[in-house]
């Protein structure tokens, strides 16, 4: 990778997939791994923890459901988290009974939402589970579907956010459920970050938002409408923001609140960084051709001929005004109003044009129209046919 170079008042790079781009991150567990990950690709990131998971080992009603476990042994286990299974083990060896418990779910028919809880299981001496290639919860359902359930005993280790339909669908098909929440969440104890990516939403200063969990997903839709950002927040996320959730399970309470969702074909964190890698600069980003160049106008900057630059806000939103209608003269009168930091007058946009020039590093890329106003230099003949 080339030293970046400074020219006038942007910076410009080589360019990363996620270059130009800030993304919000919901989650609370290895959210510095995930936005590690994303910064590595380019990205900025803003980080708001929507929830604290909280264990419940020393819950009575899980303590209660572990004795029953023991006494009725089940004839399928369902487990869906590897921290929750784990979690249910240690708490059953906290109270003396693990050994009868891993007795008791020895028999049972083992269904693991992915690798990592099958990770758990074997880590725990349970072995011979089934465990689906998507690592969804809707693939598990339509395996159980498939068993003769009349009169099955099914415990379902559910992840901190009941799975309704699951459940539902089960005891519909002649299962008795056993529901365990080994881990419940709250508000995170510090609301600060969560509360500024509310804001960020609503503002549309970010370009996507993430999720990993289905509670996070809750806990973020309860802070905004607290707030009352829910409209622009719903607003943003169905028609500016991108919303980007780990897997269905997870997708759901936003698509119950009608936002649209993307997911990767993998529920893991870097299938997540991949995927916003193709469907941000697809669905985000604006390529306009002008005086034989090629910019891609991306959330923060612009790729010019493949090498990123930064303009600042200013030039960003001259840029973004000029590239509405790619050749046509926009007036002193009309740039007036993207200035930041309160200039009002002609002389203030020659300044502003003058400096996105130096930035774009080709003055020839922003025409001056004489006593009309600026045009970008659209080029629709190289436009249509595709070379550069």
């Amino acid at each position: 990778m080339t030293a970046p170079r400074r020219s006038g008042h942007s910076v410009t790079q080589r360019v990363g997939l996620l270059a130009g781009y800030t993304i919000g991150i919901t989650a609370a567990r290895r959210r510095h791994e995930f936005g590690a990950a994303l910064e590595r690709h380019g990205a900025a990131v803003a980080y708001g923890p929507a929830i604290q998971i909280v264990p419940v080992a020393n819950d009575d009603n899980l303590r209660a459901i572990t004795a029953q476990v023991i006494a009725e042994p089940p004839d399928i286990l369902v487990a869906t988290t590897a921290i929750g299974f784990r979690g249910w083990v240690e708490a059953a060896d906290g109270w003396g009974v693990v050994e009868p418990f891993l007795q008791a779910l020895s028999g049972a028919t083992l269904l693991a939402r992915g690798p990592k809880v099958v990770g758990a299981m074997h880590a725990a001496g349970l072995f011979g589970e089934w465990s689906p290639g998507s690592e969804s919860s809707t693939e598990v359902l339509e395996r159980l579907l498939t068993m003769d359930l009349q009169g099955c005993r099914v415990v379902l280790q559910e992840h901190g956010e009941p799975l309704r339909d699951m459940v539902d669908a089960l005891r519909a098909a002649g299962a008795s459920v056993l529901e365990a929440k080994v881990y419940g969440w709250v508000r995170p104890a510090d609301p600060g970050p969560l509360l500024r990516l509310c804001a960020q939403v609503a503002q549309g200063d970010v370009h996507a938002l993430t999720f990993t969990s289905a509670p996070a997903a809750v806990s973020f839709l309860q802070t905004a409408k607290d707030q009352e950002l829910l409209p622009a927040v719903t607003a943003m996320l169905q028609h500016q923001v991108v919303a980007v959730a780990v897997g269905p399970v997870t997708a759901a309470p936003l698509i119950r609140a009608d936002i649209p969702v993307v997911q990767p074909g993998r529920a893991r964190l870097g299938a997540m960084v991949r995927e916003l890698s193709v469907q941000l600069p697809a669905r985000l980003a604006q390529k306009v051709t002008a005086a034989g160049h090629l910019l891609e106008i991306r959330g923060t900057g612009v790729l010019v001929d493949g090498v990123f630059v930064t303009p600042g806000p200013t030039g960003m939103a001259l840029l973004r005004t000029l590239s509405r209608h790619p050749g046509q003269v926009v007036s002193r009168a009309e740039l007036i109003s993207e200035l930041s930091g309160g200039g009002s007058d002609t002389h203030a946009v020659e300044v502003a044009i003058g400096r996105l020039r130096t930035a774009l590093g080709d003055p020839r890329l922003v025409q001056t129209v004489v006593k009309r106003g600026y045009r970008l230099a659209f080029d629709p003949e190289v436009a249509s046919t595709g070379r550069y």
